[in-house]
């Protein structure tokens, strides 16, 4: 015996698949989107192995001067902002899944561990409407896709 609930059709977020056919408006810009924020997500990474390499930080601010907080925050957005910014290229479903993962963490670690960064909101306010912008543009793109 069946139950009528498991039979009904879903529609299923398929990954956006560049080359499978011209995409439509919302899809190419969504596909825009994330190769931004792959090139913003790398820059990031970029900038934390830099942190932890002591490349272009001043005399005194060593790695291992900082507190292992700053230290393990440091590492994790260090491979985290990479992986993602290769899924975020690559327009994968993981690469936004990691991307938004890593901007959460960071808003996370700024609000309730300040002591750790001390960035500051203008990061977080950045952060946030760079989430918006990104489940705007993914909620457009998916009704654009044929049922």
């Amino acid at each position: 015996m069946t139950d009528p609930a498991y039979h009904d059709e879903t529609t299923v977020l398929e990954p956006v698949h560049e080359g499978d056919a011209a995409p439509v408006r919302w899809t190419r810009r969504l596909i825009i989107f994330l190769r931004l924020m792959a090139v913003l997500s790398m820059v990031k990474g970029l900038y934390h192995w830099s942190r932890v390499c002591g490349i272009g930080i001043p005399h005194g601010e060593a790695f291992e001067t900082h507190s292992v907080a700053w230290q393990a925050a440091t590492i994790f957005f260090a491979v985290i902002d990479l992986v993602a910014a290769v899924g975020l290229w690559l327009a994968t479903t993981w690469g936004a899944v990691i991307w938004l993962t890593a901007a959460a963490s960071m808003i996370a670690v700024d609000l309730f561990f300040p002591q750790v960064f001390g960035v500051g909101a203008w990061i977080d306010a950045a952060e946030g409407l760079l989430l918006v912008a990104y489940l705007v543009l993914a909620l457009k793109a998916a009704q654009e896709q044929p049922p």
